[in-house]
């Protein structure tokens, strides 16, 4: 990607040009070229070109400077699209030099050709059509360069929230819909169905359902600044809390019978054994002693026991998993997507910073009666706006409407939404692990091979009621 200013010169044509020919900027004057005119001769090869037309306006020369994005291109391959830039606008008319300046972070041509041209001897015509070819132009060398290009649009930029609003592509309103019905679809009960919801990035208030409770639910997406109600108005009336908690019950009715769980025990087990591991007796310290033998049965049944008494029965362990792994999935989804936005914002506000902090020497340039001169003190910081200027527009940001502020505050609100997601899903991988530590432990205690079907010629399941 590549930026462009321009602006004319009315005096001093041999300052500007030995500016941008300055030896300690061009790498010893290497990453000069110019055309029809040397850099020595340049005031002079110009003012002769000038004697040669009618016409009045004061202008003496051209200014063009050409911007890349840092690190996009090396010195050389810019000081080429520099040429080909001069050559293809100025069509072997207008004499011109072009330096690449390598004394600054960006790499950045400077293009100062005569405003009249050695054929026809009329002056060069600057206004907002012939920038806009310029832009093309520019655009063109990018492209066969195989450098980022800012896509043209035909709108005039957009506001900071129709922009994060309308990402996804598709109304915020229905997404929002499908990442509550799919929720209802993978949750057994309603306080799973909000944590799920949760965990795709949403923040959910007046979940709680009765006498003292708020009237609606709401929910408020990653990019949204408002809560919207879940009630026939906003969403709909499947979208009430009470309606959710109703699909949820409806569907866990309507799925197969589930097996009936372990009795509960009145008194809990003193000592729970479920996070340990079952102990291998295979070794051959265990075949030897049969009272180590002995003492490691028992240690296994207990450890057998308080999983299962944990869990309540098998299937309903490997539901419980079944049930982590997909709210650790959708809140993993949910943190590379905040992450991904995170990024996207933190550019933003960089350039956003970028842009308030130098906007002000573009407006004295603007203003300025010699710009080159002002040019030539302020080059950095001219260069620096109009980069930020541009990334903004290509992030679809509104120049009008610009609070930075504003963008400071999602990015810390998104972060922390950030490190909520993350620490749900670091919760649902630690439940996951030790969930699946007890089914270990269950299947490898009945000598049940994972995910096996239970069938009537299958052994039954060692009784645990004696421990």
């Amino acid at each position: 990607m590549a930026i462009t200013k321009i602006h004319a010169i009315q005096a001093t044509v041999h300052k500007a040009v030995n500016y941008i020919c300055n030896s300690q900027k061009t790498d010893e004057s290497i990453l000069i070229s110019s055309f029809g005119c040397s850099p020595e001769t340049a005031a002079f090869d110009f003012k002769f070109a000038l004697s040669k037309t009618n016409q009045a306006d004061p202008n003496k020369a051209f200014h063009l400077i050409q911007a890349f994005a840092p690190g996009e291109v090396s010195y050389k391959k810019a000081h080429q699209i520099g040429v080909e830039l001069a050559d293809k606008l100025l069509e072997g008319k207008f004499s011109y030099i072009v330096s690449t300046h390598i004394d600054k972070g960006h790499v950045h041509n400077h293009i100062i050709f005569c405003a009249a041209d050695n054929v026809n001897h009329e002056k060069y015509h600057d206004c907002k059509q012939t920038y806009y070819h310029i832009r093309r132009l520019n655009d063109e060398l990018c492209s066969k360069h195989q450098l980022s290009v800012i896509s043209p649009t035909n709108q005039r930029g957009k506001s900071y929230k129709e922009w994060t609003s309308g990402r996804n592509g598709t109304s915020w309103k229905i997404k929002l819909k499908q990442d509550i019905d799919e929720a209802i679809q993978n949750a057994d009960t309603y306080e799973q169905c909000m944590e799920l919801i949760r965990a795709k990035g949403y923040e959910i208030k007046g979940e709680t359902i009765g006498e003292n409770a708020l009237k609606y639910i709401s929910f408020r997406p990653l990019d949204r600044e408002h809560f919207v109600r879940g009630s026939l108005k906003s969403l709909g009336a499947e979208y009430a809390k009470e309606r959710i908690k109703e699909r949820v019950e409806t569907k866990a009715l309507a799925q197969t019978q589930k097996r009936v769980p372990f009795p509960a025990r009145k008194k809990p087990l003193i000592k729970d054994y479920s996070s340990r591991t079952l102990i291998d007796t295979s070794e051959e310290k265990f075949t030897q002693s049969p009272g180590l033998q002995h003492w490691a049965a028992i240690e296994n049944l207990k450890i057998a026991a308080s999983s299962y008494s944990k869990a309540g029965s098998i299937i309903e362990l490997e539901k419980q998993i079944e049930s982590k792994s997909v709210l650790a999935k959708t809140a993993r989804n949910s943190l590379v997507e905040t992450e991904r936005q995170l990024k996207d914002l933190g550019q933003i506000l960089k350039y956003a910073e970028q842009y308030q902090s130098n906007h002000i020497y573009h407006i004295r340039y603007r203003k300025s009666k010699d710009p080159d001169a002002y040019l030539r003190h302020h080059e950095t910081e001219l260069l620096l706006h109009d980069g930020a200027e541009n990334m903004l527009k290509r992030f679809g940001i509104s120049l009008k409407h610009f609070d930075i502020d504003k963008f400071r505050n999602d990015y810390n609100a998104l972060y922390a939404k950030k490190e909520a997601l993350q620490k749900t899903y670091t919760s649902a991988e630690k439940d996951i692990q030790a969930l699946n530590r007890k089914l270990d432990n269950l299947n490898q205690y009945l000598d049940r091979t994972p995910g096996q079907e239970q069938t009537t010629n299958r052994k039954p399941e060692k009784d645990f009621t004696s421990l």
